[in-house]
Order: structure tokens, then C-alpha cells, then sequence
């Protein structure tokens, strides 16, 4: 137990120098190399294209996702779409186990695709109770390896089956 509560801190340690790291640059004179500004520009460009609005979340999905590092107590508003991608293995929690967007509300009939960056170990898909969301056994793959079409309106909430702990969750709510 003292190796895991080791590596656990570790994980954390890691995961907050390195948000520091990114903070600083953000809060910098603009002057970075390539490489920062490309990675900057993928981020926004990924957060526009995945919907643009938010909302405030609802108790539930606020209690569910309270550990989780990604989630800002806002759900992406991604009603009228045919298809979303929720990314797999994205930056939350210490390192690649989270899902992003951590919160998001669709209309019913929409397609959610869980895809892989293939950072952060193996993962899955694995709905919270007896939810429809079960991607089978935890992969390391890049790439769309899981997706579900929502037919009833509700709250979903799901999770990684080995980054549990860490607070690699997701919730989604269907209109």
C-alpha cells in the first residue's frame, strides 16, 4: 500500500508541476517556440470545434465530477449535433487520464465517439450502475474504438476502469 500511495503522489506531484509549467507559459510574453504555439493553437482549436457554449452543471454531474481535474463545474453544450467525440486519454488528473470534455449535454439521437489519444496507459468506457456505456477492456490504441448513440434523455455517468481513482470520469446528459 505504501508503493501505491507513493506512486499516487508522484503522479499528483508531477501532474500539478507540470500544469504550473503550462500556466507559466500561458502567462508569458508571448515569445514561446514552435512547438508551444502549435500545441496552444490545437487546444483552442479543439474547443471550439467541440461546441463552443456551456452550463452550468446540474448537483449530480457537480458531485460525480468534483475530483476531477478538467472539469470547471461547466458542461459543453453540444445539443443539435449528429456526432461528438469525447477525447480519450486527454490531460487531467496528473497526466493523460481524463476525458474531454469532462461534462457534455446533447439532444437525443446524437452519436458520442470515445476516441484514444493513446497517452496515459491503457483505458475504457464503463458507465457508472447500469448505464449503456461499456467499451470492453481497457486499450492503449489511438483513434475512435468506442462510440454509442443516445435515444433517451438523461444523465450518463462513466469512467475508466484502471484511472478511476485518479478521477478519469465523464458524464453526459442528453436532452
Amino acid at each position: 500500500m505504501s508503493d501505491s500511495l507513493n506512486r499516487r503522489t508522484l503522479l499528483r506531484s508531477t501532474g500539478a508541476i507540470a500544469a504550473a509549467g503550462l500556466l507559466a507559459g500561458c502567462s508569458g510574453d508571448g515569445g514561446g517556440d514552435a512547438t508551444e504555439s502549435a500545441t496552444d493553437d490545437e487546444m483552442t482549436e479543439s474547443a471550439t470545434d467541440s461546441g463552443g457554449s456551456s452550463m452550468e452543471a446540474s448537483d449530480e454531474v457537480a458531485e460525480y465530477l468534483g475530483e476531477t481535474s478538467n472539469f470547471d463545474g461547466t458542461v459543453a453544450d453540444m445539443t443539435g449535433q449528429d456526432t461528438v467525440t469525447v477525447t480519450v486519454g486527454s490531460e487531467a488528473n496528473g497526466g493523460a487520464f481524463g476525458y474531454d470534455p469532462a461534462a457534455v449535454q446533447i439532444s437525443s439521437g446524437t452519436t458520442v465517439e470515445f476516441e484514444w489519444t493513446g497517452n496515459g496507459g491503457t483505458h475504457n468506457v464503463k458507465s457508472e450502475g447500469d448505464g449503456p456505456l461499456d467499451s470492453g477492456g481497457a486499450v492503449d490504441t489511438e483513434g475512435v474504438e468506442y462510440e454509442h448513440t443516445f435515444e433517451s434523455s438523461g444523465t450518463f455517468r462513466y469512467y475508466c476502469t484502471p484511472h478511476e481513482s485518479l478521477g478519469m470520469k465523464g458524464a453526459i446528459v442528453v436532452e
